[in-house]
């Protein structure tokens, strides 16, 4: 996979993202999970495309160590989210 097939792979799943959190309960806790859902899920994407722009190799390394954070946060919350409420998206 390239730099512009992953960029647009991260752009896909903050979609899906967005469209899961949108179909989350508008409770405190459906709120307070999409909250988190969003922020996570969208700066894969906004956090990769940093990273491609790094000044260094050093640099580069350390701004996939934060894609790499974000990506297992919205795993997780994804995960508890469809166990809490059952909500499955299609793909985008």
């Amino acid at each position: 996979m390239n730099e512009n097939e992953l960029k647009q792979r991260t752009k896909q799943f903050a979609l899906r993202v967005i469209k899961l959190v949108d179909a989350l309960p508008k409770t405190p806790s459906g709120r307070a999970i999409g909250n988190q859902l969003i922020r996570a899920g969208t700066l894969v994407g906004v956090n990769y495309r940093a990273a491609c722009r790094g000044r260094s190799k050093q640099e580069f390394i350390a701004k996939l160590g934060i894609v790499e954070e974000e990506t297992d946060e919205s795993g997780f919350l994804d995960g508890t989210s469809q166990r809490k409420w059952n909500v499955k998206t299609r793909p985008c």
